[in-house]
């Protein structure tokens, strides 16, 4: 039986999950509402490793796979890209459950959030999306947050301006998204299957990407391999492919480690970061005035919300478990909060429409607020 106790407090929850949905909305962001039933295969390949681990599959009325909805933003953009708004600038809020398997914990929780597509003034959306998404959180009582901002964009820029070969590129922003230490960052990757496959490596190298793909996915079909640890066969080939490149030609030459290590290691306040990485290029020989002129506009929109810069944290090194971001990142965590669990995170995803079917492109930021996070013992009221 429920206690009045118990029964207090998850009324005080919805009313509190109330005020953020409402505060949402009433900032022009529509309220969605994607099925709780999606296409398994979308989640498999387009979400981090993180997600793809802890999904709850099931089989569809005509046998296809599907899975328990694990987060909001891929339901709604398939939404948006599904009605008359496709294309054109259009916002979104949603609250609800989302699915995940977590282990000593509850595998259905609330989440809120906000998407925003197709504004072409990227760096003011950025600054609207995260100012709102930190507003509604906090207007919900969950006090202050301590805010860490990184930039996959930027990573990408210098990436690009150090014309690193594709497969070392690959494996850096893969493991600068996971947040791994700048060894372990240009390290070869792991296949994922907990064995020595040197032989395959072998016959790999230097052979033609589709037709050594086509080649690898043969050989996991005939194994009976469809998946390991939440990776498709096709993952699982590009790993394969990525490793035989690695082992051929590193391309890493130690003035670019050098310079890798130099950018990973900025951080702190937001403007003195952009000073040191400006150093860096100048230092470098390196062309990223774009990027960083984006970085100090999107500061500036920032500001113009009424945040103080000077107490954000940039981390050059920071990236979210997330395959799709490609801009802006950042998350918002309680200082009583755990470690790895942020309240609020999100950032700019401008390629993830193409990869769902648009014909381009789509400019994209969002924000998801995690209300179990919000709500937990020791938040203000």
């Amino acid at each position: 039986m429920t206690s009045r106790t118990d029964q207090a407090t998850q009324a005080d929850m919805t009313a509190r999950q109330g005020r953020i949905i409402a505060h949402l909305t009433q900032a022009g962001h529509v309220r969605a509402e994607p099925a709780v039933l999606q296409p398994a295969d979308i989640f498999l390949e387009l979400a981090g490793e993180d997600i793809r681990s802890r999904i709850f599959l099931t089989t569809g009325a005509e046998g296809e796979e599907l899975c328990l909805r694990p987060e909001y933003t891929i339901p709604v953009c398939r939404a948006y890209l599904a009605s008359a708004q496709r294309g054109a600038a259009a916002s979104f809020s949603y609250l609800g459950p989302i699915f995940r398997q977590r282990p000593g914990g509850a595998s259905e929780f609330i989440q809120a959030g906000i998407e925003s597509f197709g504004r072409m003034d990227r760096e003011a959306a950025d600054a609207e999306i995260l100012t709102l998404a930190l507003e509604a959180a906090q207007g919900a009582g969950c006090g202050p947050l301590n805010l860490r901002l990184g930039d996959a964009g930027l990573f990408t820029a210098l990436l690009d301006a150090l014309d690193l070969p594709a497969a070392s590129v690959r494996r850096i922003r893969r493991g600068h998204m996971r947040g791994e230490d700048f060894a372990t960052l240009l390290a070869p990757a792991s296949n994922g299957l907990g064995a020595d496959h040197s032989g395959v490596l072998a016959a790999l190298e230097g052979v033609d990407k589709k037709g050594a793909r086509a080649l690898v996915e043969d050989l996991l079909s005939i194994a009976g391999i469809s998946s390991v640890g939440g990776r498709s066969a096709g993952e699982i080939a590009d790993r394969f492919l990525e490793q035989a490149a690695m082992k051929s030609k590193m391309g890493v030459s130690a003035e670019k480690r050098a310079v890798l290590e130099r950018f990973l290691a900025v951080g702190g306040d937001p403007d003195r970061a952009s000073a040191a990485l400006r150093a860096l290029a100048k230092d470098a020989g390196l062309n990223l005035t774009a990027a960083l002129d984006a970085f100090d506009a999107r500061l500036g929109f920032i500001a113009a919300r009424g945040l103080d810069v000077s107490s954000l944290v940039f981390a050059a090194n920071f990236g979210r478990n997330l395959d799709y971001y490609t801009g802006f990142v950042f998350e918002a965590h309680r200082p009583d909060g755990e470690p790895g669990r942020p309240v609020v995170g999100g950032g700019r995803y401008d390629g993830l429409l193409r990869r769902l079917g648009a014909s381009a492109d789509i400019p994209a930021v969002g924000a998801a607020i995690w209300c179990d996070r919000l709500f937990a013992s020791g938040d203000r009221t």
